[in-house]
């Protein structure tokens, strides 16, 4: 048994009346868990409301309020890849994450994510990711080391100063009419709940999307986020009609299997360049790591 050190929070969405249970949502919530393994936490206290107070099988569903637990996994999940630190201050860690592995815990993985491993490794337990790639994709993250500048580094994500590029190998049936898109439109949560969608609506995604290169029925590309919506760089390129090779959610769901760590998606967070708030200094970190072509 694996029992996180640190605490994982989820919260509460607004939904219709009558409101569910905590635990019928927890339930919902988290499909791979055992029903009565949520009761059992619960009635043993490891289940906490906003306030770090235990709840019980009695207390009120709130909407946009938190809830707090440990995870717990009975047989974790090994990633055999490794990460690599490639740049460390008093404020930052820069790390380049391998596929498969998780930025935080989350589902079958607590100890396997890049967040608990370099919190082992460094000994420094107020280190908090200062943004997250899927743990399908590989690449370039950034974490905070010091509680006292971390919203410094926050606002620039928020405000869109931070300057990221990827790499993506791509299906690309025909020579396509042009070679750079801008994709502007809305992301929004899809079903199941993992995976987004584009709706109708004002716009909160938007990517620069170029091709570099072609050969037989596969593409290279550089891809720029400029927002940073879960999933929108895959949602946003199997839009354009190139799927990334080994997309297993878009632009359709695939049967649920094993991880093949001989074909990981084809996405890499390849650069991050932003001007640092604290240092005053031009920042530039890119990833070794390359794609299959």
């Amino acid at each position: 048994m694996t029992i996180s050190r640190y605490c994982s929070t989820v919260t509460m969405p607004e939904v219709e009346k009558p409101y569910p249970t905590i635990l019928g949502f927890l339930i919902k919530r988290f499909p791979h868990v055992r029903h009565n393994l949520w009761e059992q936490r619960i009635l043993e206290g490891k289940v906490l409301d906003d306030n770090r107070n235990p709840i019980t099988t009695d207390t009120e569903y709130t909407p946009f309020k938190r809830i707090f637990y440990f995870r717990e996994i009975e047989k974790e999940r090994i990633i055999p890849f490794t990460e690599k630190i490639i740049f460390q201050n008093d404020e930052l860690l820069v790390s380049c994450k391998p596929h498969f592995l998780p930025v935080i815990p989350g589902g079958p993985y607590v100890a396997e994510c890049l967040l608990n491993r370099l919190r082992k490794r460094t000994g420094n337990d107020a280190l908090v990711p200062i943004h997250r790639i899927d743990r399908e994709t590989a690449g370039i993250v950034l974490f905070s080391t010091n509680r006292k500048t971390r919203g410094l580094y926050n606002e620039l994500f928020k405000q869109g100063k931070v300057e990221k590029t990827y790499q993506a190998v791509a299906e690309c049936a025909h020579t396509p009419g042009k070679a750079e898109w801008m994709v502007d439109n809305r992301i929004v949560n899809g079903e199941p709940w993992f995976r987004m969608k584009t709706a109708p609506g004002k716009s909160n995604s938007r990517s620069i999307i170029k091709l570099v290169e072609r050969k037989e029925k596969i593409a290279r590309f550089l891809l720029n986020p400029l927002t940073g919506k879960t999933h929108q760089l895959r949602l946003h390129m199997s839009g354009l009609g190139f799927r990334i090779l080994n997309d297993k959610y878009y632009p359709y769901l695939q049967p649920e299997k094993d991880d093949d760590f001989d074909n990981p998606l084809q996405l890499i967070a390849k650069m991050v360049k932003f001007h640092d708030p604290v240092t005053d200094k031009r920042m530039e970190f890119t990833s070794d790591r390359e794609l299959l072509w």
